[in-house]
């Protein structure tokens, strides 16, 4: 029973938590064909939740060791303003095992940047059991995949809301950084200013993002249309 309802638990965290991760997995695949989308998402998510597997026994230190929630938040800030900039792109722009490749990189460092809670919790919840925490992450992989894909789709449907996730990601980023042990200790940001700079982040990779696309686009000719 003790065994059953860890399970449930970290059932339960694996749908609260692994948003953000599937977000940036639709975003860093959304412009592959819809066969390699599908295994870009699962191959990226299942080398990343492997590291994972590797990671959790070290997640609590993670947390302490200054610097590396800034160095994960600018990567995230840096795929959503690279995946902003790409959607400017034509689709034949990019070379297709370049672009499968790339979207495959992505995801795994995103993954395991942003994946420390998650690591955590299921860590927590397995009460250190090897057997529940290779279950809990791997039942990651379906659950992040199914939605990746969903959302990916979505995007192409409707590519303004590439910018919804892109400002997203951007607040992601800045929350990362801001919950640095190094920023903490030296800056004691308050609750109010933390949510001004990741709204103004949010805000600023998109900007940023279509100031990039316009350029390219005055640059390119009318062949490369930005997403609107």
């Amino acid at each position: 029973m003790h065994f059953l309802l860890s399970g449930l638990s970290i059932i339960v965290i694996d749908l609260l938590l692994a948003s953000d991760n599937a977000l940036v997995i639709a975003m860093a695949v959304r412009s592959l064909p819809r066969r390699e989308r599908r295994i870009g998402s699962a191959g990226g998510a299942a080398v990343a939740v492997i590291l994972r597997i590797a990671l959790t026994y070290f997640a609590a230190r993670l947390l302490t060791i200054e610097y590396v929630q800034i160095a994960g938040g600018l990567f995230i800030l840096w795929i959503a303003l690279k995946v902003l900039v790409d959607a400017s792109d034509a689709p034949d722009a990019v070379p297709a095992p370049k672009r499968f490749y790339q979207a495959i990189w992505y995801i795994v460092v995103a993954d395991l940047t942003m994946s420390t809670d998650n690591i955590l919790a299921i860590a927590g919840a397995s009460k250190g059991h090897l057997g529940l925490i290779v279950f809990g992450l791997a039942l990651s992989i379906p659950f992040v995949v199914f939605s990746s894909n969903l959302l990916a789709d979505l995007m192409n449907r409707y590519p303004a809301t590439i910018y919804l996730g892109a400002a997203i990601l951007g607040k992601v980023g800045g929350e990362m950084i801001l919950t640095d042990p190094f920023i903490v200790r030296t800056l004691h940001p308050a609750d109010i200013w933390r949510y001004i700079i990741e709204g103004v982040l949010a805000v600023g990779v998109v900007i940023a993002g279509k100031l990039i696309c316009a350029a390219r686009h005055r640059r390119a000719g009318p062949d490369r249309l930005p997403v609107r």
